[in-house]
């Protein structure tokens, strides 16, 4: 006796179209660019570390509707006009924001400031934009990229009125100091864009590169200690506690704030 046939609907197939993006497709349309410079500077060792984890649909929201307003990508192929992007206030760079919370206070709490803050964590950046939509900000623009490439492709001299580099990684191996952010050669570079008068502040609850940001920033003719004794400074009023920092004390970290002025 034959079997009956079967009448069951087939199995769906294997979708024909890839799962991922392909290569250099936005990860978020209209949002930024997943790798700016692309080919166009030179390849070496970097002080960062892309770091990967979720994005939040509120996150993948602000990116996408506010990118455009509010981001810029470090493309190293233009130069910024301040004047423009910030309607001629002084402006502030920061590098390294995290999830931007003490940032987006920074910026409400001295509005006559241009603040660009410039990091890679995508998180980061559609948390500070969604802040930043929240307080209707208009003295803030969030960067994408290698800050190096900003400072030295896309930055006039003398033209930033503050540098802010807080909770910087702090490569802790020996073997990785060579990827700190704050070396003597940084210090070269953020001089020739920071004008006279300007304050380079450091903060980190990393006591050995705390010790090396006051050697090397101590040693550097354009640079001047804001403390008489040639210190670590108390952590001025305008820098909220971050969520970092919060945890480094909890760990028992001493914080160090390093104010020094480009002479």
């Amino acid at each position: 006796m034959s079997e009956s046939p079967d009448t069951r609907p087939a199995a769906p197939t294997a979708p024909t179209t890839p799962l991922h993006r392909p290569k250099g497709e936005p990860r978020f349309p209209g949002g930024p660019a997943p790798d700016p410079a692309g080919s166009h500077h030179e390849r070496r060792i970097r002080s960062f570390q892309p770091r990967r984890s979720r994005v939040t649909a509120g996150q993948v929201d602000a990116l996408e509707r506010l990118w455009a307003q509010w981001g810029l990508d470090i493309d190293g192929l233009r130069v910024l006009d301040l004047d423009q992007l910030f309607g001629g206030v002084p402006v502030v760079l920061e590098i390294g924001f995290g999830m931007g919370e003490a940032t987006a206070q920074m910026a409400t709490d001295d509005p006559a400031t241009g603040l660009l803050a410039v990091d890679v964590h995508t998180p980061g950046q559609g948390n500070l934009l969604a802040l930043a939509e929240r307080a209707g900000l208009t003295n803030l623009r969030v960067a994408n990229g290698d800050a190096i490439i900003l400072l030295r492709e896309m930055l006039p001299p003398a033209s930033l009125a503050g540098l802010r580099v807080y909770f910087p990684d702090p490569w802790p191996k020996k073997r990785h100091h060579k990827r700190r952010l704050i070396q003597p050669e940084f210090l070269d570079l953020a001089a020739t864009r920071l004008a006279p008068g300007a304050v380079l502040h450091c903060a980190t609850d990393w006591e050995p590169y705390a010790e090396q940001m006051l050697e090397v920033l101590t040693a550097h003719p354009e640079f001047e200690n804001t403390r008489p004794n040639g210190d670590y400074a108390p952590r001025p009023a305008f820098r909220p506690l971050t969520r970092f920092e919060g945890q480094g004390l909890d760990k028992g970290h001493a914080v160090h704030d390093l104010l020094f002025r480009r002479v």
